[in-house]
């Protein structure tokens, strides 16, 4: 079976710096367990330019990333390899003025598929030519709309993975997933303690969008969403005439956005959805 990635050597235009997968022998020795870190300049979709920090860990086989938006929100994403997990966790800054606390936490939980994004010790091994150079993402990938049902109990979250309670803390009333992820992750032998039901999709499709509902004390369905502005989702494959079979030689960079619906108790604490039309 011939490796994904385009046949032939790969070029790039003249103005795009490529981040390389060095041989393992170039690689810094950075200590057993030490994760290998990445500071990358990126443009966000709205045009603006952020710092976004990649890390690997090659023996907990994760990923994480992290950005910072314009408006000040901390955006991260987390990829546990030997858990099948990911996590998005979002921080996000209140208005004082308006009397909301000093920041709010979501954190979002979903199935990991080990093609959605390089492998951890490919990752480790990233290193960029030009580290003032401007990423933006080669290949924009669509929108995907998630309806979260199921709360995640913060206590039992370990036993999803190792890396929530960690990623997670800020979060601990407002960790959400999907009910067809956890069916997976309970065939997987995830313990069902792990997960708390939220209020049945029939009661949810009478709530209104918390755009449309002007009483903080009401419930309602929330949206957020959040974008990976630049990360490495595959590996690119070179071939030469000194070289029997097609050998790892860069990779190629995703755009992805998300949208999240989720139930919440109360509007105040959904106060960023003034569109009930968008995401």
């Amino acid at each position: 079976m011939r490796p994904p990635g385009r046949r032939g050597v790969p070029t790039a235009p003249p103005a795009l710096l490529l981040l390389l997968l060095l041989p393992p022998l170039l690689v810094p020795l950075l200590g057993a367990g030490a994760p290998a870190e990445l500071r990358v300049r990126v443009r966000l979709p709205d045009g603006q330019v952020t710092e976004e920090s990649l890390q690997a860990d090659s023996d907990a086989d994760s990923i994480s990333l992290e950005l910072r938006k314009p408006d000040g929100t901390l955006v991260s994403f987390t990829a546990d390899f030997k858990k099948d997990v990911k996590i998005f966790r979002a921080l996000i800054l209140g208005e004082l003025e308006k009397g909301q606390s000093q920041f709010q936490a979501l954190c979002f939980v979903t199935r990991l598929h080990h093609n959605e994004i390089i492998p951890s010790e490919a990752m480790a091994k990233l290193r960029q030519k030009n580290p003032r150079a401007v990423r933006q993402a080669e290949e924009v990938r669509g929108l995907e709309h998630l309806h979260m049902d199921i709360a995640v109990n913060f206590s039992q979250g370990g036993l999803l993975s190792p890396h929530l309670r960690n990623v997670c803390a800020e979060a601990v009333d407002t960790i959400y997933t999907r009910r067809e992820d956890v069916r997976f992750w309970l065939e997987q032998g995830v313990d069902s303690s792990v997960f708390e039901a939220l209020p049945e999709a029939s009661e949810q499709v009478h709530l209104s969008r918390c755009g449309q509902v002007g009483d903080g004390g009401k419930p309602c369905v929330c949206r957020y969403g959040l974008s990976l502005a630049w990360y490495p989702c595959m590996l690119k494959y070179c071939h030469s005439r000194d070289r029997p079979t097609p050998y790892k030689c860069g990779i190629r960079s995703c755009q992805k956005s998300y949208s999240f619906d989720f139930y919440v108790p109360q509007r105040q604490l959904c106060l960023w959805d003034e569109d009930p039309l968008g995401c």
